[in-house]
């Protein structure tokens, strides 16, 4: 008895005390979560796939599915939240990792003429939509500043999926989105400051500016010819070490790029074109695309995850919501079709609707409006109702019209 007792003392301490530490209430929830972000984001990004969606939709619609809104197996925690940001972090240098420089460079004009007018147009319709409806003219300014934000990783994933991120068009709104993100955030900055009763001078407008301009310029300029100059050493290494460069050099220049005052997946685009200079000579794209494949669909799950559907509950809000989608459809498909009209108007078209999804930046917008009182919740919830509506139907108008207008288009290069 004793012996058999010897025997099984140390599964029963296993089983309790300090060895169930480890599978704590907390660790628990957290593992299950992420489980189901996981497999919902593989079974609804392959029925979507199959039904000839994008799967970035499928994996959006079951963020909604198994959220707050609906069924309630998940909620977007910290832990989920920073691990979508990872997510769009490697999505975006894996997009990075497909362009080159000079790609971009020969669609310049047009990529910058799209973000300009893609912000202009846009905070016009959505300021005078707030105006109508009575705001004052900071909270009517947020509105606008709204519909000025571009989900740029929402449309790559879908460009990815296409397999035209080598098209013109698709340069254009790369070029754009990254230009969409330095001017969209030093408008955020402004309207915040002026939400919170500051003042702010055209100096601090221009150092905003300046220094995210400048942190992209330094970037391409010193990066380029760093990395080609090294490119003999990088041959050398192994694929693993190889790969852990790549990360490095991917985690560091987003990290950076949140000191100038960028969203991180912007340093992740920058610091992917850059080593984009060498990966036809060294291994490591396949590593990384491994990476991107499991934290790219939990962005887009955690996205659905934060759209609260509970709080468009009065018709005067979905009406409201539904005039706030079409200014918001309007303005980016405006600035495309003007910024890009030397393309021609099939490609134009497809830049202006690659533009419009909102997705999670519109919903960071409308979250630091509502948390510092500038909004209210009923323009909280119809602005949330843009961003679904844009997420969810931008990217399957851009593969419908991206088939119509052929392989002429899809194919040419920059």
């Amino acid at each position: 008895m004793i012996k058999g007792m010897r025997v099984w003392l140390p599964v029963v301490t296993l089983c309790s005390g300090s060895a169930l530490a480890a599978n704590s209430a907390g660790t628990a929830d957290l593992l299950f979560g992420l489980f189901w972000v996981v497999l919902a984001a593989a079974v609804f990004g392959t029925v979507a796939s199959k039904l000839g969606v994008p799967a970035v939709v499928g994996q959006v619609l079951a963020g909604i599915l198994i959220g707050p809104s609906v069924l309630s197996l998940v909620r977007p925690d910290e832990f989920l939240l920073s691990l979508a940001e990872l997510g769009a972090v490697f999505l975006l240098f894996m997009v990075g990792l497909e362009t080159r420089f000079r790609d971009l460079l020969a669609v310049g004009k047009e990529a910058l003429l799209v973000a300009v007018l893609g912000i202009v147009i846009p905070l016009a319709l959505g300021f005078g939509f707030g105006l109508w409806q009575g705001q004052e003219n900071v909270s009517a300014l947020f509105v606008g500043t709204a519909l000025v934000a571009t989900s740029v990783g929402i449309t790559a994933k879908v460009l990815q999926e296409m397999g035209v991120l080598d098209a013109r068009f698709a340069q254009v709104i790369l070029g754009a989105a990254v230009i969409d993100d330095i001017l969209g955030l030093t408008l955020l900055a402004v309207v915040s400051g002026l939400g919170a009763g500051e003042s702010m001078s055209a100096a601090q407008v221009g150092l905003i500016l300046g220094l995210s301009v400048g942190f992209v310029a330094l970037v391409l300029a010193v990066g380029i010819p760093l990395i080609r100059r090294f490119q003999p050493r990088l041959q050398n290494l192994s694929l693993s070490r190889m790969f852990n460069v790549a990360i490095v050099v991917g985690l560091g220049v987003a990290a950076l790029s949140t000191v100038a005052g960028l969203a991180p997946i912007i340093g992740a685009f920058l610091a992917g074109m850059v080593l984009a200079e060498v990966k036809d000579e060294v291994e490591f794209e396949s590593k990384v695309h491994a990476l991107e494949s499991f934290l790219a669909p939990v962005f887009f799950v955690v996205v659905g995850l934060q759209l609260d559907l509970s709080v468009l509950g009065t018709p005067t809000v979905i009406v409201a919501g539904l005039i706030l989608t079409v200014l918001a459809v309007i303005g980016k498909v405006a600035g495309g079709l003007l910024g890009a009209r030397s393309m021609g108007g099939q490609q134009a078209l497809l830049v202006g609707v690659g533009m419009v999804p909102r997705g999670e930046v519109g919903l960071i917008v409308a979250s630091l409006g509502l948390s510092a009182g500038i909004i209210n919740a009923n323009v909280y919830a119809e602005v949330l109702l843009m961003v679904l509506l844009t997420t969810v139907l931008a990217p399957l108008a851009l593969r419908v019209l991206a088939r119509r207008a052929g392989p002429e288009a899809t194919a040419a290069k920059a």
